[in-house]
């Protein structure tokens, strides 16, 4: 389990306060949403999850170990995928072998299904990659790490549609019971269908930690015409098929698809 216990954060020569006596618990087996508006810290915090950064005050533990010591036991854990990367001009087999040492639960079979997913071929040669190929080469590599804890920053940002739809089958073929995937991205659609959690970040709080279950057993996302409005609309956006709205479920009402960017309108706007 990761926990985040009370803890501040401010960048260097900065006063604002990214978090202050922020708090939260990561569980194992899931796949968690992180959103949230530009700066309110979702890539700040995996940072702190990986110990790349440290917490001015408080404190980050993955299973009982402080993350910013960046202890190898710890490290072989978890791997971030960053939104911003750099690889090598080398074959990805160089690759395997130069980092593949770090995580004991490599698995080659993996890299070699992922890989097979993504179009590419086993052993490409990472400096001749179109940044869309890079990033499927470095997310399957980042699956085969095999770690317990996978994080995620913008995985979908420089993909095409088709590749967007073989990342949901990578992350979903290889999920694991004992596995957490935190997934930060403002690309909601690319990932809902994806996601047994969402995280809904404000300045310095935590506007919603939620299961998708409980989402859909509380509420309803569907259209309506303005005579079917009611006070139980929590929110509505005009569409050209009527106001998409979230609603309040109420008892006979049939379970309808979380529509997470209505979700988090409606949610940012304190509606709920």
């Amino acid at each position: 389990m990761i926990s985040v216990n009370n803890i501040n954060f401010n960048y260097a020569g900065q006063k604002r306060l990214v978090f202050d006596d922020f708090s939260l618990k990561l569980e194992e087996n899931c796949i968690y949403g992180l959103l949230g508006k530009n700066g309110t810290g979702k890539s700040t915090l995996l940072y702190l999850l990986s110990g790349l950064l440290r917490p001015t005050a408080g404190s980050v533990n993955c299973d009982g170990i402080a993350t910013y010591k960046r202890q190898a036991e710890m490290l072989s854990r978890i791997f971030l995928v960053t939104e911003e990367f750099e690889l090598p001009a080398i074959h990805l087999s160089e690759y395997v072998k130069l980092y593949k040492p770090f995580y004991p639960q490599f698995s080659e079979e993996i890299l070699k299904g992922c890989l097979a997913d993504f179009d590419l071929p086993a052993d490409v040669h990472l400096g001749k990659l179109s940044m869309g190929q890079r990033k499927k080469a470095y997310i399957a590599f980042a699956m085969a790490t095999n770690t317990q804890y996978l994080l995620m920053d913008e995985p979908t940002n420089g993909l095409d549609i088709p590749s967007k739809s073989q990342f949901r089958k990578v992350i979903a073929q290889h999920m694991t019971d004992n596995r957490t995937v935190i997934i930060s991205t403002h690309q909601v659609h690319d990932v809902e269908q994806l996601l047994d959690h969402v995280l809904i970040l404000d300045q310095r709080s935590v506007l919603l930690n939620a299961s998708m279950q409980e989402i859909e057993e509380q509420y309803v996302f569907e259209y309506r015409t303005p005579q079917q409005m009611d006070a139980d609309v929590l929110y509505a956006e005009p569409t050209l098929q009527g106001n998409a709205v979230v609603a309040r479920r109420k008892e006979g009402d049939a379970e309808t698809q979380v529509n997470l960017e209505l979700l988090f309108n409606c949610i940012t706007q304190a509606k709920i």
